[in-house]
């Protein structure tokens, strides 16, 4: 093929007309309006046509699914509404562009491009005239960026102990880490957007205390703050070793972007790096390390690492993974001891290591509510509407335990596209619209060419069924507790892991993610 066939955009032109029986229901079909790719999708009757690449990560919505009045991203799961093209989910915020459509004689035309859709008039919380948001991470960003483009004209504060902005955090563990993504492609705004839309940045500020009687913060500096709703979204911290050693210089935990930074400016000088920990975390460290050409080895107690999560089949296939790539493994083992370029092992061995990284899981930082008196078991209780047992104060995120449908009880999870999803809703519900989070929890886990992706939830299961092979990277898993489907894990199979997405909605009744316009 020639480099300018290559350069042509594919599928039909939509300014020149689709025979309506060419689009489906459920699928969009991949073409192009003046040279821009597009997609066009069909609802009964109605036929729109819409940008073709999510707005999160450039996701191809044509290998996506149309569900209702929306269409979702087979990568991370973003929902845009068709008629609109709003973000209607995280992790996308911005709109997709789209194109009037006019039928004629059997067949959709694409016609001029249509502005993006209005804000709506501004407008104050119910009975609340400002809104504080502790936490700089994905709930509290999600919450900021919906109140303003949901019209709340109010005082918008967010308070945060990170210095920076709010950041991609799930690019620390992966292509930022491995270098082959650019800082600027980390912060979730510009600068210029927080000016612009009036949220008060508080940042490298940690919140002292909470008294939810008088609605007042006090900062570690002293400043108080007021608020008529409050957002909690602390997260989580690095659960930390007490190995001997674990305080040395040379030993890194990822959690921030100051981590991320200080870990790959050690990389400059080092050959050989010991990841403790086989987690998501710590398995992602490993494959962007070995993309900066750094010997790796990885130290965890477990005999198949994610073997409790994802199954022993899955766990399997991702050691072999890593260890095509290089990776070294030293499983069923823990680290005894870091010296000054050496971490001794249970085992007796010896690794030599210029520098160690550990990724043993993270504890939500509960003590602010705590400490303020709000009901706490191994997260902030928080009821359907994510309120706390504190009028006027919500909770999202890493610290949230919310009452979860599809396995009929409590759960707290640490994945970023919840804690956006929850901050999204919770800010929904401060501006009175008393919205249910009923979202299926999603994440996705980044290996060298592969992903993971993984929907639901299930702490633990007793079964499960495998379809595919996990070496050729096309497999679904599906995990059971006796007969309750608790979640499904896919590789290679993206249109799979969505359309349990919608299985999961329509079991337990959610609320369809266009009503939400």
């Amino acid at each position: 093929m020639t480099e300018e066939g290559r350069n042509q955009p594919e599928g039909p032109d939509f300014t020149q007309g689709v025979a309506a029986a060419e689009v489906s229901e459920g699928r969009p079909l991949l073409g192009h309006v003046a040279g821009e790719d597009a997609v066009m999708a069909r609802q009964g009757d109605e036929f729109f046509v819409i940008g073709a690449h999510c707005t999160h990560y450039h996701g191809p919505l044509a290998e996506g699914l149309v569900v209702g009045g929306s269409i979702r991203c087979p990568w991370h799961h973003a929902c845009f509404s068709l008629r609109s093209g709003r973000a209607l989910r995280a992790p996308a915020f911005d709109p997709l562009p789209r194109w009037r459509v006019e039928q004629v004689d059997g067949k959709a035309f694409a016609r001029e491009r249509l502005p993006d859709p209005a804000r709506p008039a501004r407008r104050g919380a119910a009975e609340s005239r400002g809104v504080v948001i502790v936490g700089g991470g994905a709930a509290g960003f999600a919450a900021a960026q919906v109140l303003r483009a949901e019209g709340y004209d109010g005082l918008l504060e967010l308070v945060s102990a990170d210095p920076a902005e709010p950041y991609d955090r799930p690019n620390l563990s992966k292509d930022y880490l491995a270098g082959s993504a650019q800082p600027d492609w980390l912060p979730l705004r510009d600068p210029a957007w927080y000016r612009d839309n009036g949220v008060q940045l508080r940042l490298g500020r940690r919140v002292e205390s909470l008294d939810p009687a008088d609605k007042r913060l006090t900062l570690a500096d002293g400043t108080t703050l007021s608020y008529d709703a409050l957002l909690l979204a602390t997260g989580a911290f690095p659960t930390k070793l007490p190995t001997p050693g674990a305080e040395r210089s040379h030993v890194y935990y990822l959690r921030s972007l100051a981590d991320c930074d200080r870990i790959i400016a050690a990389c400059a000088g080092a050959r050989r790096v010991a990841v403790i920990g086989a987690s998501f975390i710590g398995l992602e460290v490993a494959a962007s390390l070995r993309g900066r050409g750094l010997d790796v080895r990885v130290i965890a107690p477990e005999e198949i690492p994610m073997a409790r999560i994802l199954g022993p089949e899955i766990g399997a296939h991702v050691r072999k993974l890593h260890e095509s790539h290089g990776v070294v493994f030293h499983l069923g083992d823990t680290a005894t001891e870091i010296g000054e370029r050496t971490v001794n092992l249970k085992s007796g061995a010896i690794l030599d290591a210029d520098i160690v990284v550990i990724g043993v899981g993270v504890k939500p930082d509960l003590s602010l509510a705590q400490s303020a008196g709000l009901a706490v078991d191994r997260g902030v209780l928080v009821d359907e509407y994510l309120q706390t047992s504190a009028p006027d104060i919500y909770a999202a995120g890493d610290i949230a335990s919310w009452p979860d449908k599809i396995t009929g009880a409590r759960i707290r999870v640490e994945h970023w596209v919840v804690a956006e999803r929850q901050g999204q809703t919770a800010a929904r519900n401060i501006l009175g619209r008393k919205e249910k989070f009923d979202a299926a929890p999603f994440f996705w886990s980044q290996h060298y060419d592969e992903a993971i992706s993984y929907i639901g939830n299930a702490a633990s299961w007793d079964r499960l069924e495998m379809s595919g092979d996990p070496a050729a990277a096309d497999c679904a898993v599906s995990y059971f507790k006796g007969d309750r489907l608790l979640a499904v894990a896919t590789i290679g199979r993206d249109l799979d892991n969505l359309r349990a997405e919608v299985a999961f909605e329509a079991r337990i009744g959610a609320e369809p993610p266009e009503s939400i316009e």
